[in-house]
């Protein structure tokens, strides 16, 4: 088999996926170093990719082997593979014929940007590029563009992440490879905590409900938790709680499809089990409740 200028040539075309593997779907992520193949990479993660970084043109055929192989549970998988493979990534193009032959459904993402945002970006970040380790970054950056241009003309989607930010990179890229259906959801976790242990660390959105009864200074209620009626309608009692629900509902309803939007894959917030229950009526969310601190001593 013949190959592209500077694809090896010669490489044996292994045997045709069988008919009844699970992969539907694997993207081969290549492109510039400093282009955003990692917050590329993390856009799949967050989809339910299994992922792999930095993986060597010649290895993504033993992976697919064992995504293809009766049994694997693996039905969509993302791989990062570029010039840090150094000689190795010369195969690429290759690789990507025999996945062809063989019948397995694959895309390639080549992600580009110009030469001053890839300066820029080194110039943050202080490291060296793979391709010129001890010389400049611009002599790295010309040698990456002579090596990816035969892979950026086959590929199925390039994308130029000059100038743009993460959260819009997140989001082009979801709109071009993810179904709608498969990130309409929004991973929501609801977390409970005691302040005098400290805040979540974890958390987006932190609401302090210490304008509320504390059911601590009751002595017949101090050995409770939320879980028990007694808290809830003690809590309740002057009518606070409900106010707060009334103004926090139409905030969500606001903000959760503003994070949707921008390609935010999790939300983590410190409030109760009532939110969840009330969360748990939309459509486009995935609720979680966690209470950390139920269970420690308040003695």
């Amino acid at each position: 088999m013949t190959g592209p200028p500077g694809i090896v040539a010669g490489v044996t075309v292994a045997d045709e996926a069988p008919a009844t593997t699970s992969l539907k779907d694997f993207v081969v992520i290549t492109g510039f170093s400093g282009a955003g193949k990692s917050t590329a990479m993390n856009v799949f993660e967050d989809d339910g990719y299994f992922c792999v970084d930095n993986l060597p043109p010649e290895m993504i055929r033993g992976l697919v082997d064992l995504f293809v192989h009766e049994g694997s549970k693996v039905r969509r998988a993302a791989i990062v593979s570029d010039v840090r493979a150094r000689e190795l990534f010369d195969t690429l193009g290759a690789v990507l014929d025999d996945l062809g032959a063989r019948g397995v459904a694959h895309r390639v993402l080549f992600l580009d940007a110009d030469e001053d945002t890839l300066l820029g970006r080194y110039k943050e970040t202080r490291r060296r590029h793979p391709l010129s380790p001890t010389g400049s970054v611009a002599h790295g950056i010309a040698a990456e563009r002579e090596a990816l241009q035969d892979i950026k003309a086959r590929a199925n989607f390039v994308l130029d992440t000059s100038g743009i930010a993460a959260a819009t990179l997140r989001r082009r890229i979801a709109d071009e490879f993810l179904p709608r259906q498969a990130r309409s959801k929004l991973a929501v976790t609801l977390t409970s905590f005691g302040h005098k242990h400290g805040l979540p660390r974890d958390s987006d959105i932190v609401l302090d409900m210490r304008f509320l009864p504390n059911p601590h200074w009751e002595a017949e209620l101090r050995p409770l938790t939320g879980f028990d009626p007694q808290v809830v309608e003690y809590m309740s009692r002057d009518g606070k709680l409900d106010a707060f629900y009334e103004r926090l509902a139409p905030l969500l309803d606001f903000l959760i499809p503003e994070y949707i939007a921008e390609g935010k894959a999790h939300l983590s917030v410190a409030i109760t089990e009532a939110l969840a229950a009330r969360l748990r009526d939309r459509d486009d969310v995935e609720v979680e409740v966690a209470h950390r601190d139920v269970g420690r001593s308040t003695r």
